[in-house]
């Protein structure tokens, strides 16, 4: 998977060369390239923005660099490629969707400051690329940065090769196998820690009951924290 990132900020985006995102782009199951916006400027002071048509506070994205921006990262590549615009704005992401992105060959994000992109340049990547506005979750942030880092990793992790034992990737949290229900309470030695015992079920050695109990506190972890997830047989 190659992925590329437009940024005016592209320091920001160090961290991929950590964790296991870095060493799946160390194996090459990853092609990492991170992009200066300020690059497709051409006045003295590299603008990027400029004040809203209709009035307003704050400033938006001029339509120029961003245009030639994605032209260039699309010529320098083959293939279709799939442009993620993080923004509060956009439908919520979900492992759903990391599981459709994980299966694309491009990823581009565009990551917006300010009030946002240029809405024109938005409407031509719809009519020009696969393109999905999304938003992590009900508040805004001052960029799309940190979305991006965070739906980047949640897209590499699903890649083969990228995480060691692939049965973690069937018991989590959202986990199609695992009906999308918020992963079970896990714990590791010592089997009593300041008066907090092990569930006395898990040092049984019965991975059938286990197994049960494991669903139990699944379903019931979900009902608590997140009953819009139980879906209604009805």
């Amino acid at each position: 998977m190659r992925i590329d990132v437009v940024s005016i900020f592209p320091d920001y985006f160090a961290p991929l060369q950590l964790s296991l995102v870095g060493k799946a782009i160390e194996k090459g199951i990853v092609e990492s390239h991170v992009h200066d916006l300020r690059r497709w400027t051409h006045d003295r002071h590299n603008t990027v923005d400029d004040t809203p048509y209709g009035g307003g506070a704050g400033m938006v994205m001029k339509p120029e660099p961003w245009g030639e921006a994605l032209d260039t990262v699309e010529a320098a590549a083959p293939g279709p490629m799939t442009v993620i615009v993080p923004t509060p704005a956009g439908r919520p992401f979900t492992q759903t969707i990391a599981y459709e992105l994980a299966a694309k060959p491009r990823l581009v994000f565009a990551c917006g400051r300010y009030e946002g992109i240029d809405q024109r340049v938005l409407d031509h990547s719809h009519d020009t690329y696969d393109t999905h506005e999304l938003s992590l979750g009900d508040y805004v942030l001052n960029g799309g940065e940190v979305a991006a880092l965070a739906i980047i990793e949640a897209v590499v992790r699903l890649l083969p090769g990228v995480i060691g034992n692939p049965d973690s990737l069937r018991e989590e949290s959202h986990s199609q196998d695992n009906d999308a229900l918020l992963e079970y309470p896990n714990y590791t030695k010592p089997p009593q820690w300041r008066g907090r015992a092990v569930p006395e079920v898990l040092l049984g050695g019965n991975h059938a009951v286990i197994a049960a109990w494991r669903r139990d506190e699944a379903l019931r972890r979900t009902l608590a924290r997140r009953p819009d997830l139980i879906v209604d047989p009805e």
